[in-house]
């Protein structure tokens, strides 16, 4: 998915992140109520910045899948979905 919108690097390149849905239910089969719901820490890059300040370019591409801190990055809504927009230092790993 191609998304309309190019972060700036600033003094760190920055990621746009499609976060993924929270878990409905555990594992037992328990569903969760929406007040007791953590926020997701797993998401989908959607957009990279070009390169940072000192010219280099982010190691996460448009489509991997990262895990990312509980309260990293900003929140903002797009064309009615919510997405994270956070330096690519906030993001600690790429899934697969």
């Amino acid at each position: 998915m191609a998304l309309n919108l190019k972060p700036i690097a600033g003094s760190s390149n920055r990621v746009i992140v499609e976060p993924a849905a929270a878990e409905e239910k555990t594992a037992s089969g328990l569903y969760i109520p929406d007040t007791a719901k953590e926020k997701p820490s797993k998401g989908t890059v959607v957009s990279v910045s070009e390169e940072d300040s000192e010219g280099k370019k982010a190691t996460v591409k448009v489509g991997d899948v990262v895990i990312y801190g509980k309260y990293g990055g900003t929140e903002f809504p797009y064309e009615g979905q919510d997405y994270l927009i956070m330096r690519e230092t906030d993001i600690y790993a790429v899934v697969g």
